[in-house]
């Protein structure tokens, strides 16, 4: 196994996905003429802009949606790179950090419930491949679930990226008196956090904690069409 990067809970990196590619979790909900598109999926901020427009105009095509998508479309996802843009070159703590990361998920018919842990030190880490992995573990065979999968971890992950960045912000705005006590506790702990990160491959960095197997055991489950059906006339109910 590789080694993880050794840094500590006070040494600050910029702002990025605490992954190995730094892709931005989308999420599109439009409604035009009566007309809805619900979509999420990952976006290389890298990418050029042009490609917005090119992936906008092609998806109303191809979905056959009316020519006003397209706009909107495109503009739900600048908006949000926009917002992702925003965070660059803001210093993040990281350090010896272990995030729980919650799936509560239903693709198609299938329902996906579970709980495990993620080391947000570890910049190799993929959710992509380890999402792979969890389908082929629990013999999902539904082709769209593991990039589902692979995405409400991004995202969660995102937002813990954000909330770092006010955690560093916080730190330097801090007294010297009170970062010497943070320090203090969080040398304490650090041993704990470590013994964990010797569980994660560099790829996956995702671990469930032995007390917790019972408690937080995978659970999927097959919906019928009726139960599917059933679930999608309460979510077009409720309020948006």
């Amino acid at each position: 196994m590789k080694p993880l990067p050794s840094t500590s809970s006070k040494t600050p990196v910029k702002f990025r996905m605490p992954t190995s590619e730094n892709l931005v979790p989308i999420r599109l909900d439009i409604e035009v003429g009566g007309q809805r598109f619900k979509d999420a999926f990952t976006w290389n901020i890298s990418d050029p802009d042009s490609e917005v427009s090119v992936f906008a105009k092609r998806t109303q095509k191809d979905l056959k949606l009316p020519l006003a998508f397209a706009t909107q479309i495109a503009q739900s996802i600048q908006t949000q790179q926009t917002e992702f843009r925003s965070y660059k070159g803001q210093e993040m703590l990281t350090g010896e950090k272990i995030v729980p990361i919650k799936l509560d998920l239903r693709v198609n018919r299938t329902l996906i419930k579970d709980q495990f842990l993620w080391d947000l030190n570890n910049f190799d880490s993929d959710p992509e491949e380890f999402s792979k992995t969890f389908c082929n573990d629990l013999g999902i065979e539904d082709p769209e679930v593991g990039p589902a999968v692979a995405f409400a971890i991004r995202e969660q992950l995102y937002e813990i990226a954000i909330q770092s960045v006010a955690t560093a912000r916080e730190s330097r705005n801090a007294k010297k008196g009170r970062r010497g006590e943070y320090s203090s506790i969080s040398s304490r702990s650090t041993g704990a956090a470590l013994d964990l990160m010797k569980l994660f491959s560099n790829r996956y960095s995702g671990v469930r904690k032995r007390k917790e197997w019972d408690v937080f055991e995978p659970m999927v489950d097959m919906l019928s069409n009726e139960e599917v059906a059933a679930l999608e006339s309460m979510v077009e109910r409720k309020p948006r």
